[in-house]
């Protein structure tokens, strides 16, 4: 996400905190590599010149001096990327709440929906989804599919044509649920029977949330599409979509934040779980490769449900941690996404120098753990300490899964590893994961986590 302005930016707080002196030449090559990041992260180039000329009138002021100074300028930096990031926007959940999508063709409303459908309803609420977007052939089709995969209600009828006779339709179902998610048509660009169309429906459906969806590669063009539906059909916030698969997201989200139409929700890849709220500071935090704990914790409750982690803390606190645990943690961890996405988010290890290639040999050697498990028998899953003393149980798990006996020792060495981290941890174990207990943690285990 946004990787190169990112490495820029860590490079810069670098530059600046380790200097001597904050001479014309090295404030001029930093300004110069700020601009060029931000501009090739599709950012207004205005917004750049202004941030930037901020930057430089502080470095070259003579008044403060030495290390108060280079405070100064790094506090300056987060304060005006947080000016364009705009301001944070939460959704508090009432009684009744319908959620009403609307955006252009291709802009992945309808996956949109069903992300948002997994995230609120792993939260404890009851979701359902229906299906108004009688334009696009296979959308009902598709809205159902998904919400099937994730075992969300969805109403559709492909067979109408008109979204308001399908919403009557199926009105009463719904009142049942406490968020509805509508997912309605999009047009090549905002016309007229499209504003038209979802100005009657929001009469019907009476939206407490109407949610613009774009994606981030349209970069500064999504001021336009942004100022177009919040006048035409006040839009109440927006959803950026692809923000993993594009160097321009900067332009799609400081573009949003001019119109003071405020993301609510980033898409940061194709699995349900990636989806989370847009909050500017934790966001910049974890640009800095400061790492970003509210959204690992995000993360973790877009993979299980409150009912299944109060479980797994109970069990924590019992002393039990079986092979079973740890299987679930490997599971967990495969949903939440990549092993550097995850890596980015936990303090102290957003600026790590991991070797090339490392993330993905990791990622192998959890296949080859999840194989192991499987080919455990219900003795060695509860009690993983035999397999240290009996070696032939080690041989004959390689065999059944088809790997080697130093991947089950690596797994064993892990799984102890993991155990003993939660054990000297209460605060892991209740959930409350703060920035100096990661920090703790990182220092204490960093050395173990062979990658």
């Amino acid at each position: 996400m946004l990787e190169k302005l990112s490495s820029v930016l860590k490079k810069t707080t670098d530059k600046i905190a380790n200097a001597i002196f904050l001479d014309k030449n090295m404030v001029d090559s930093i300004v110069k590599d700020l601009q060029r990041a931000l501009i090739e992260a599709d950012v207004n180039v205005s917004l750049v010149l202004e941030l930037t000329k901020k930057i430089k009138q502080a470095a070259l002021d003579e008044r403060i001096k030495g290390i108060e100074k280079k405070e100064h300028i790094i506090k300056l930096l987060h304060d005006e990327l947080i000016k364009i990031l705009g301001k944070k926007k939460e959704i508090v959940l009432g009684k009744r709440n319908v959620f009403m999508m609307v955006g252009l063709y291709g802009s992945g409303k309808t996956t949109t929906i069903s992300k948002l459908a997994a995230y609120y309803a792993k939260r404890g609420n009851k979701v359902c989804a229906i299906g108004l977007d009688v334009h696009r052939p296979a959308a009902p089709e598709q809205l159902k599919q998904l919400c099937d995969k994730i075992g969300i209600a969805c109403f559709i009828d492909q067979n109408e044509k008109d979204p308001k006779k399908i919403w009557k339709k199926f009105e009463k179902d719904m009142k049942e649920y406490a968020l509805v998610l509508v997912d309605t048509s999009g047009r090549d660009a905002l016309e007229k029977d499209l504003i038209k169309e979802i100005k009657d429906l929001a009469k019907l459906a009476n939206p407490t949330e109407t949610l613009l969806v774009m994606p981030a590669d349209i970069g500064q063009a999504a001021r336009k599409q942004a100022e177009g539906f919040k006048s035409a059909v006040n839009i109440t916030g927006v959803i950026v979509t692809r923000m993993d698969s594009t160097a321009k997201g900067g332009g799609a989200l400081t573009a949003c934040a001019e119109v003071q139409a405020p993301v609510i929700f980033i898409g940061t890849g194709e699995k349900p779980a990636d989806m989370e709220p847009f909050n500017p500071e934790s966001f910049l935090s974890r640009l800095l490769g400061m790492g970003d704990l509210q959204a690992l914790m995000e993360k973790v409750h877009s993979v299980m449900s409150q009912e299944e982690i109060e479980k797994t803390q109970q069990k924590l606190r019992e002393g039990k941690f079986t092979m079973y645990e740890f299987e679930q943690q490997i599971e967990a961890m495969g949903e939440m996404g990549s092993m550097d996405k995850i890596l980015s988010m936990i303090p102290g290890l957003g600026k790590a120098k991991i070797p090339e290639g490392a993330l993905e040999s990791q990622q192998g050697k959890v296949k080859n753990w999840k194989a192991a498990i499987k080919s455990m028998t219900k003795e060695e899953k509860e009690n993983p300490e035999v397999l240290e003393k009996q070696t032939s149980r080690i041989q004959r798990i390689a065999k059944g899964a088809g790997v080697t006996t130093t991947d089950i020792r690596t797994l064993i060495k892990q799984y102890r590893m993991i155990k003993e981290m939660i054990k000297s941890q209460s605060g892991l174990v209740e959930g409350k994961l703060d920035q100096k207990t990661m920090m703790k943690l990182a220092r204490k285990f960093g050395k173990k986590m062979k990658l």
